[in-house]
């Protein structure tokens, strides 16, 4: 049966749906950071959530589109994050690379429900797999863009992108040892470190 799309107590049908899907994403989150990606099951995200599959299937064609939901949902906020803290930092370049790499960092660890959706569970799946790289590549882009912009000599586009992928691929990797307990370092430190490698690296071109 569809859904009603006349509006209720002043809320239209379609801000309804979106409710009920933030209600899922969220529900679902939950679970992720819980139970892990084969405990956040459709029946239980509904159980979560209060609501029932008929909503669920409303939002989502299944599991793993929730799955791939969550994921976007914590990729855009930790990509906000970074980007608050850029333009809010000193116009120096530790300053910025910094400001960026704690914004990410702490994100992430702050709700260790946003870390294991965005680099642990998201292993677990090829689909998600998939999406964490080309998350990694856009965050790598990002990084690369405000290189470019910030310095007044830039160096070539490609090592620019060369190093922005590096450098993104390896503080995600570093960020899964330490929240795996294999890298124990203070969180600070860990920022810290990422910042001189990030400063370190800016530069580099191997351009002929």
């Amino acid at each position: 049966m569809p859904s009603p799309t006349r509006p209720y107590r002043g809320v239209s049908a379609d801000d309804r749906r979106a409710v009920r899907r933030a209600r899922l994403i969220e529900a679902g989150l939950e679970l992720l950071g819980e139970r892990g990606w084969q405990g956040t099951t459709v029946r239980a995200v509904c159980a979560e959530a209060g609501l029932t599959e008929r909503y669920f299937y409303e939002s989502f064609a299944g599991r793993d589109e929730l799955l791939a939901g969550i994921f976007d949902r914590v990729a855009s906020e930790a990509a906000d994050g970074v980007l608050r803290a850029i333009e809010t930092a000193p116009h120096d370049a530790r300053a910025k690379a910094r400001a960026a790499i704690a914004a990410f960092v702490e994100m992430l660890t702050d709700d260790p429900r946003r870390a294991r959706a965005m680099l642990l569970e998201s292993l677990s799946d090829a689909a998600l797999r998939e999406r964490r790289a080309e998350t990694i590549r856009g965050f790598a882009r990002l990084v690369s863009e405000q290189a470019q912009s910030f310095y007044d000599d830039p160096i070539a586009a490609d090592d620019a992108e060369l190093t922005a992928l590096a450098l993104v691929g390896g503080l995600a990797e570093l960020l899964v040892g330490w929240l795996d307990g294999t890298i124990e370092v203070p969180r600070e430190r860990l920022v810290d470190h990422c910042t001189e490698l990030f400063v370190a690296a800016a530069r580099v071109s191997t351009s002929r």
